[in-house]
Formats: structure tokens, C-alpha cells, sequence
């Protein structure tokens, strides 16, 4: 049976945009194993941020003082400050009269350098320890989220092993692939890069409107007018730039599939001619990739740009009423000055926080992605009191088993089958018969839609799948080697095995003579494609793992198709030693390769249509007998 998708299926789950504050709480949520570190992290954020704005306005004093002692320098000395003011107003200089009124002047005393001294020593002070804070704050971020993202990965990783087959047949392997390391890898740098700055600005802009507050409501408001603007700019564009960073992810992730398939299939790729398809594949998902990055990109880029120039107009008019309120004696010229820095700083997290929008948009679309993994629908847990068969024989037992993969597509329906312990049990039929969903469903691959299958008596769905699987060795058609020594490969399928008993294995499945051969032998190391020996070679050792294994229910799905037919042969002699008091499945195309089956299943749209031994078939001149002369006969008349 072709299940749905397979290794060249085109494209991916799309990435539909989500609503953007609820994905934030739970990017949030992720970090709730760290509340003491996040609550040091805050508090660090926090001391930090109040020291650097009440700075400014200690730095003020310090100008005030030289200014004081400045103009206190030009007044008459002798005389106090009430003498020096009314002389002025008595020659007309109101204006300047204010303003001296207003400051703490002494005629004739200039400037205190002690006092500046130490207020500037104290400023200093107040900047070095909130440096200090943000540095510490930085520090255990980067803990939080580094290990934040483990645990996520972990968590992923988890949940891919619990993500039923019937996922993996609907999602590209580069798709998954992308969303587990390039959608983390985004997410952990936008956590990085944001936390941190977008707490730090939200508790700046707080601190500085009460300090300027504090100094003059008419300023602060003139300060803040421009905060509307800015906010409605900011969530305008970042409404209109969310599509685009989901697209460009669910791209990403579509062009990573295209690229990792084309690169699996590269040799089917050029055996075909379709290197010009390939191309023309992945230019049509690179340019499309391009067109949302740049689109994302750009649009979020114009918010920066935006509140920058709305500061800018804050700045001047800060600047020209604060000039006339100290002229007018309303203000100290430090007041303004410490003002000013604060206009100028309350428009930078304002600013830092459209920056952070686009990394901000990009990560939650990168989290959505995420978390579409970990809310998919997971694999029927095993019972909650799982039974284990009391023996174990082998004996499989279909009772009335039906299933399909689309629910309005029927496979296999009401089917009824045994394998009794010892037996060879050959299912052969068309592609598309249902030969491989039989096997799936023993190993619990897929669980059936009605019906029982019983292992030694015992409903399968009652036993764990780990209890199912321990007991059934499966070699598969497509070989699968890791990265690593052929020993290692081997003993993969029983890692408590002795170094003796992995050789046996290895001379059972006639692995041992080509190893030998080999300048390294069993060292010989494989890449995950195992490359260095042949296809044949590759099947072999998938083979002898699981004849290490030596497990009571043994399926063969087209595992001897990459073997030459002297090694089919031995093989199937040394199968024959492996099969005392276990079941084994064969499935095959192959019909030379079932002769000496015990029992031989012929199915045909998800039936069986036929069983018994190779003679009683033959004999019978039914579906197995044309299937035979098909492939012997008409080879003959051939020749």
C-alpha cells in the first residue's frame, strides 16, 4: 500500500497566521520553570532602570550649581539675593529678575567645584551600578532562555516520538526538520534579542513619564503627544507585516523539504532528466521565499524610521518651551537639561520597541510553527494496565480487522488470518493489495479501525507498544544504516549482545564474508546513507541486526529484492534455522522467494483471496497460479 505523501511530496502544512498576544502568553509560559531567576532577572531590570532615571535629574543638579555660581559671580556682592531682584526690577530687567528670583544664588559666590564634585561622583556611582544590573540582568536571560529552548527542543523531541505514523505521511521530512532546528534556533534569538530590551523599554517609558512628570506636566505632555502617533503607527504596520514573517517561515520550511528531497532523490533525479524541474521547483519556492522575506522585512523596517521622526519632532518642541520656562524663571536650567535627556531617552525605547517588532513577529511566527508540533494529535496512548501475553510463540491472529487510511478509501476490511509459531507465513499480491498495512498494523505502525489482532492470545492494543515491538524484528525494502561502524550497525539490534554472538548474526546473514573483504572490516564506517558498500550489502546488515535480535515475530517486507538469488538462497537457509518456535511474515513480489512458505497469503483490494502452501495454489489455478506463470512462465516464453 502507498501511504499518503512519501519522500518527493511537494510542499507542506501551511502557516496560518494566529492571533499575535496569545502565542506571546504562551512563549511566556515557556519560561515559567524559571520564576526565581526571572524574578532576579526583573528586579535587576527594574533596579537598573531606576537609577538611570533618576540620573538625569541628579546630573541636572550638578549643572544647576555651575550655573547658580555662574550668575551668582555677576551679581554685586554684598548684597542678597531679595536686594540684587528688586534692583532689577527697579531698572525694568524683569525677566532676568525672574529667573534669578527662582534660582539659589549667593551675590558675588561663584561656583562650589566641591559640590559638583560630588554629585557628579554620585551620578557616576548611580550609572556604574545600573550598568552592573543590566549586565547581571543579560547574564541570567541568557540562562532562562538557553535553557528554556532545551527544554522546548526536549519537548519537541518527545512529542515526535509520540506523533502517530499517519503524521510523518503528511508532513515532508524537510519541512519537519526546519521547524525543529531553524524555528527554534529563530525562536531562542528572538528571545534572546527581545525579552530583555522589550521589559527594560516598557519599564523606561514608565519611569521617565513619572520623572518628567515630576519636573514639569506641561513638558510632560508635549512629551508624550507624539506616543499616540507612535503606537498607532507601530501597530498598523505591524499588522500588515505578521502575514508576510508566517509566510516567509512556512517558505523556509517548504524550500527546506524541496532542497532535502532533491539531495535524497539526487540520483533518481538525474537518472530521470528532471534536474531542470528540480531547478525550476526550487527557483519558484526561493523567489517565493524572497518575496515575503523582503515584504516582511520592509514593511517592518518603515517602523524605526517612523517613530524616529516623531522623537525628533518631540525633541524641538521640548527644546523651545523648555528655553522660555527657564527664561521665564519656571524652570532651572537643570531641570530642562535633566528634561531634555529624558524627552530624548523616553523616545529611544519607544524606538527600540518598533525595532524589536520584526524580530518580535518573526519569532512568534517561528513559535506557531513550534507549537503546531506539540499540539498535534498524538498516538492513542497504551492501555492503562497493559497486559503481556503468558507465553511467547508467535502465534498472530487477525480476527475480522478492517481499515483504511482515508476515511472514505476502504483497504483492508473484515479480514481474518492466522500464523501459527514456527511458520512462514508469505503474503503476495498487486501493488496496492494491502501487504505492507498488514505488517503495520502487527507493529502497531497503525491501529486498526475495527476488528482484533491477538499476539499469543493477548489483544495487541492491550499491550504496550514497547512490549510489541521487543517481540517483532521488521527488515524493510529501503535499507536503514546510522552513521558508524558496520559492527555498530549490527549491534544496534541488540546492544547487550557479546562481541561472539554479533558476529554470529553477521555470519548467519552472510554479512561476514564481505566484511572481511573490506580493508577495515567490521570498523568500516557508514554514513547514514551507507555509503561504501552496495545496496545488497546495506540489506545484509539490516538483516544480521535482526537476527541479533532474535525476535519471536519476524517480518521481511521485500528485504531480499537488493540480494543476488545465490545469496537469496543462503539466506533463506539460514531464515530457516532462525524460525524454531517463530512466526514469521514475508512479503514478496518475488515468488521464487515464498516456495517454501508455510503458509501463503494471496490478498487483492485489502482480501484475502487465497491461502495454503506453493502446491495447493498451483493446484487450485486461481490468483496465486497467474501471478506465478506472469512472472515464470512468461519469462520462459520470452527467452
Amino acid at each position: 500500500m502507498t501511504r499518503p505523501g512519501g519522500p518527493m511530496a511537494a510542499g507542506g502544512p501551511e502557516s496560518k497566521p494566529r492571533s499575535f498576544w496569545p502565542s506571546i502568553k504562551r512563549v511566556v509560559a515557556q519560561l515559567g520553570s524559571y520564576r526565581g531567576l526571572m524574578t532576579v532577572t526583573l528586579s535587576s531590570i527594574v533596579g537598573s532602570v531606576i537609577l538611570l532615571a533618576v540620573a538625569p535629574r541628579v546630573l541636572g543638579h550638578a549643572t544647576d550649581l555651575v550655573f547658580n555660581g555662574v550668575i551668582g559671580r555677576m551679581l554685586p556682592a554684598g548684597q542678597s539675593k531679595d536686594q540684587v531682584v528688586a534692583g532689577l526690577r527697579d531698572r525694568g530687567d524683569d525677566t532676568f529678575a525672574d529667573m534669578v528670583s527662582s534660582m539659589d544664588v549667593t551675590p558675588g559666590v561663584g561656583v562650589d567645584f566641591g559640590d559638583v564634585g560630588r554629585v557628579l561622583l554620585i551620578t557616576l556611582v548611580m550609572y556604574i551600578v545600573a550598568s552592573g544590573l543590566a549586565w547581571l540582568a543579560a547574564y541570567l536571560l541568557n540562562i532562562i532562555v538557553v535553557d528554556t529552548i532545551r527544554d522546548l527542543r526536549a519537548k519537541v523531541e518527545e512529542k515526535v516520538h509520540r506523533l502517530p505514523l499517519r503524521y510523518y505521511d503528511t508532513m515532508p521530512r524537510g519541512e519537519l526538520l526546519s521547524r525543529v532546528t531553524n524555528d527554534l534556533d529563530n525562536l531562542s534569538q528572538s528571545m534572546q534579542q527581545t525579552i530583555s530590551q522589550f521589559v527594560n523599554s516598557v519599564l523606561t517609558v514608565v519611569a521617565l513619564l513619572v520623572m518628567m512628570i515630576w519636573i514639569s506636566p506641561l513638558l510632560a505632555l508635549i512629551a508624550v503627544a507624539t506616543v499616540p502617533l507612535a503606537v498607532i503607527a507601530t501597530a498598523v504596520i505591524a499588522k500588515r507585516s505578521k502575514p508576510h514573517f508566517s509566510a516567509q517561515w512556512a517558505s523556509t520550511g517548504a524550500l527546506n523539504a524541496q532542497v532535502e528531497e532533491a539531495f535524497t532523490g539526487h540520483e533518481l533525479v538525474t537518472a530521470f532528466g528532471r534536474q531542470r524541474e528540480i531547478e525550476a521547483t526550487f527557483d519558484e519556492r526561493n523567489e517565493k521565499l524572497y518575496q515575503s522575506s523582503w515584504r516582511a522585512q520592509f514593511i517592518s523596517g518603515v517602523i524605526m524610521p517612523t517613530i524616529m521622526f516623531l522623537g525628533n519632532l518631540n525633541y524641538v518642541a521640548v527644546a523651545v518651551v523648555g528655553g522660555l520656562r527657564v527664561a521665564s524663571g519656571s524652570l532651572s536650567l537643570g531641570e530642562v537639561q535633566a528634561f531634555i535627556q529624558y524627552s530624548r531617552q523616553f523616545t529611544q525605547p519607544l524606538t527600540q520597541i518598533g525595532s524589536m517588532i520584526n524580530l518580535m513577529q518573526s519569532g512568534v511566527a517561528s513559535a506557531e510553527r513550534i507549537f503546531d508540533i506539540l499540539d498535534a494529535e498524538e498516538q492513542i496512548p497504551d492501555a492503562e494496565h497493559p497486559k503481556t501475553p503468558a507465553v511467547d510463540h508467535g502465534l498472530i491472529e487477525f480476527d475480522d480487522v478492517s481499515f483504511r487510511y482515508v476515511e472514505d478509501k476502504p483497504l483492508i476490511e473484515n479480514l481474518t488470518l492466522t500464523a501459527r509459531p514456527g511458520h512462514m507465513v508469505a503474503i503476495v499480491g498487486p501493488t496496492g493489495a494491502g501487504k505492507t498495512t498488514l505488517v503495520n498494523l502487527i507493529m502497531r505502525f497503525y491501529d486498526v479501525d475495527s476488528g482484533t489482532i491477538r499476539v499469543d492470545g493477548v489483544d495487541s492494543a492491550e499491550m504496550t507498544r514497547d512490549d510489541l515491538r521487543e517481540r517483532t524484528g521488521m527488515v524493510l525494502q529501503d535499507s536503514w544504516l546510522f552513521g558508524g561502524t558496520i559492527y555498530d550497525n549490527i549491534a544496534y539490534g541488540d546492544p547487550s549482545a557479546s562481541r561472539d554472538e554479533v558476529l554470529e548474526a553477521a555470519r548467519m546473514s552472510h554479512v561476514d564474508h564481505f566484511v572481511r573483504t573490506l580493508p577495515d572490516g567490521y570498523d568500516t564506517v557508514l554514513d547514514d546513507e551507507g555509503g561504501g558498500v552496495s545496496a545488497g550489502e546495506r540489506q545484509l546488515i539490516t538483516i544480521a541486526r535482526a537476527f541479533l535480535a532474535r525476535p519471536t515475530i519476524l517480518i521481511l517486507d521485500e528485504a531480499t529484492s537488493s540480494v543476488d538469488t545465490r545469496t537469496e538462497l543462503l539466506i533463506q537457509k539460514a531464515m530457516a534455522n532462525l524460525r524454531t518456535d517463530r512466526t514469521s511474515f514475508v512479503i514478496a513480489h518475488r515468488l521464487s522467494t515464498v516456495r517454501d512458505a508455510d503458509v501463503i497469503v494471496v490478498m487483492e483490494n485489502g482480501h484475502i483471496v487465497e491461502q495454503g502452501n506453493h502446491e495447493e495454489l498451483l493446484a487450485a489455478r486461481g490468483a496465486y497460479c497467474r501471478l506465478y506463470e506472469s512472472q515464470f512462465t512468461g519469462a520462459i516464453e520470452a527467452g
